[in-house]
């Protein structure tokens, strides 16, 4: 059993939900006011029907009858209000002139229905919430296909949910698995679902839908941990590309090994590109903006078109660097890529604006 996190819920259930649950589904945050802040509205408002009440009474107090002294007076007419808009109806006041019981009709009988309608329909939604958090959760799953499943929700983790979001995909087809429940808050609150957990168990992974996930970022901040995860993926969902970030590169041939499609390691890059800075600033500039989808240049990864099948790598209008036939990827200077094919894919450089729309049959591909 696990428990669904949906927007609103308060600091105080949140907490308690930590202690006892290890693993839970939390869905993007939607912009709801904060439960106790709706429940005081409602009970103030309650009030205001009540004094409301109670002074319309007050203020036709002759039109009233009190059996044990014959007058209304204030506390009387509170008293009247009480166990008339609660339905308790003790008989003990009653009205007995005619614009008393007109009242009664068309200004009290509604106001007990508001009355009625507050305090129910608090306790009503408070017994439905968990019934439409688990049919949200079931909507979700249901309409979860072909999505991408990020472990951990760090500095790399979030810079390659910004990258694969930057060139088209929705916030909708992201979740995001992390330990800590305060990184699926953080998460949650950017649109994407989380689940709170250890990527590791293949429970999790799978509240993750990851079995019918078309891609899988882990991201993680242990090495040995993105090999575990990276197994569990691979058992769970064999055709998913599934790319592993690791901090030493000696560890890259184990992810590989273990079912990464690709292994970036992300000290040694980052050490490179420090290098790359050092002797040359502007070269550093150009990589960084290559790394930095949406804008300035970009890599990305486009199908050969009809019109470019036999012609030669340099014959394309775009800047090609490399072209990936097969299982093979293949520099733009191979002799072996002779003429394009209708089946391969070329990698090139683009120039990219905020407002440019990438093509659908375009990837770019993923940097770390």
């Amino acid at each position: 059993m696990f428990h669904v996190k949906l927007p609103g819920q308060d600091a105080i259930a949140r907490h308690a939900d930590e202690r006892v649950v290890t693993r839970r589904v939390k869905l993007p945050r939607r912009r709801v006011e904060h439960p106790l802040r709706q429940v005081a509205k409602r009970v103030t408002v309650a009030l205001l029907v009540l004094v409301g009440t109670a002074l319309i009474v007050y203020f036709d107090h002759d039109g009233y009858n009190d059996n044990s002294d014959g007058s209304v007076d204030l506390l009387d007419s509170f008293y009247y209000a009480t166990v008339t808009l609660s339905t308790t109806g003790y008989g003990d006041i009653t009205p007995v002139s005619d614009a008393a019981r007109f009242t009664n009709i068309f200004v009290i009988t509604p106001l007990r229905v508001m009355f009625l309608i507050i305090l129910v329909g608090t306790t009503l939604e408070v017994l439905t919430e968990r019934t439409r958090e688990e049919w949200r959760l079931n909507r979700w799953r249901t309409a979860l296909r072909e999505h991408t499943v990020v472990i951990g929700f760090g500095t790399k983790g979030r810079s390659a949910i910004q990258t694969v979001c930057a060139t088209g995909l929705k916030k909708e087809q992201v979740v995001v698995v992390d330990p800590n429940f305060k990184v699926i808050d953080a998460a949650t609150a950017d649109g994407y679902a989380g689940v709170v957990g250890d990527a590791t168990r293949s429970d999790v992974l799978i509240r993750a839908e990851v079995q019918r996930a078309r891609q899988i970022i882990i991201a993680t901040q242990r090495d040995d941990t993105a090999v575990l995860v990276t197994l569990t993926a691979r058992q769970l969902n064999r055709g998913a590309k599934i790319v592993a970030a690791v901090r030493e590169e000696e560890n890259a041939p184990l992810l590989k090994q273990s079912g990464a499609d690709a292994v970036i390691t992300s000290a040694s890059a980052a050490g490179r590109l420090l290098g790359l800075s050092v002797l040359s600033p502007s070269a550093g500039m150009v990589m960084e903006d290559l790394i930095q989808q949406g804008s300035g240049l970009d890599i990305v990864e486009r199908p050969v078109i009809k019109a470019e099948v036999g012609k030669g790598v340099r014959e394309t209008e775009d800047l090609v660097v490399s072209v990936v036939r097969g299982h093979r990827v293949l520099g733009y200077d191979d002799p072996a890529i002779g003429k394009l094919q209708l089946t391969d894919r070329l990698i090139t450089i683009v120039r990219v604006t905020p407002h440019t729309q990438v093509a659908p049959d375009m990837r770019p591909l993923r940097q770390d």
